[in-house]
């Protein structure tokens, strides 16, 4: 599938998939939305404890660079995994401007670490956050009470609804301890009935910019 580097609105960059005029994160600001949905609304219930962290799509490494940053900042100890059945590659990853747009060249060898380092191999990234990338499809994950926090963040509904049914949330259900939280930019019907369905307590929240609403799913 042709795949294309574009500029969003915020000015950080992300993957466009022309087949399926889908991106992998939001036109209307790549940061923005990664801040809003996965720091603001998720990892910031957790602070002032070490938290294991499950994202659904690791794709350019933006979720799991700002994540770095924040647990930076507050010296949080973060056990983080990622999994990803199609890897960006290393063209794409240099073309992501992430480093600058969040004014953290001194950590732009972390950034770089975090896409270089093995797959299904735990690196130590730092002394608060360590990275394993799992190579594998999302149906494919089995864990069972492992994370206190999952950032869901396939593909969406309309190019990929296999990646946001009653199946893959039971997954996702079984792999957080318990009260343990997921959150998504996504805030379709269709899925908040799926996440009912296999025993998660939902919320509506405001959306990043350019989208009105988001989920945040309780265990």
């Amino acid at each position: 599938m042709e795949r294309e580097i574009i500029k969003t609105l915020d000015g950080s960059t992300t993957i466009h998939l022309k087949e399926w005029d889908e991106c992998y994160h939001s036109k209307h600001g790549a940061i923005q939305e990664a801040k809003h949905v996965f720091i603001e609304n998720g990892l910031s219930l957790f602070e002032d404890r070490s938290i294991n962290i499950l994202e659904i799509g690791f794709g350019t490494g933006l979720n799991a660079f700002i994540t770095f940053l924040d647990s930076n900042q507050k010296k949080q100890i973060i056990n983080y995994t990622g999994v990803e059945a199609y890897p960006v590659n290393i063209v794409e990853v240099a073309a992501m401007n992430y480093v600058s747009e969040l004014e953290a060249d001194q950590f732009d060898a972390i950034f770089q670490t975090m896409h270089e380092c093995e797959w299904n191999l735990k690196t130590e990234i730092s002394s608060t956050f360590s990275l394993t990338k799992r190579k594998q499809f999302f149906d494919e994950i089995d864990d069972f009470e492992t994370f206190d926090l999952i950032y869901f963040d396939a593909f969406g509904y309309r190019v990929q609804p296999e990646l946001w049914s009653t199946a893959i949330f039971e997954k996702m259900y079984n792999s957080l301890k318990p009260n343990g939280v997921l959150v998504t930019y996504a805030a379709r019907g269709v899925v908040k009935r799926s996440m009912i369905e296999v025993g998660f307590t939902v919320e509506k929240l405001p959306g990043p910019p350019g989208k009105r609403e988001m989920f945040r799913a309780v265990k």
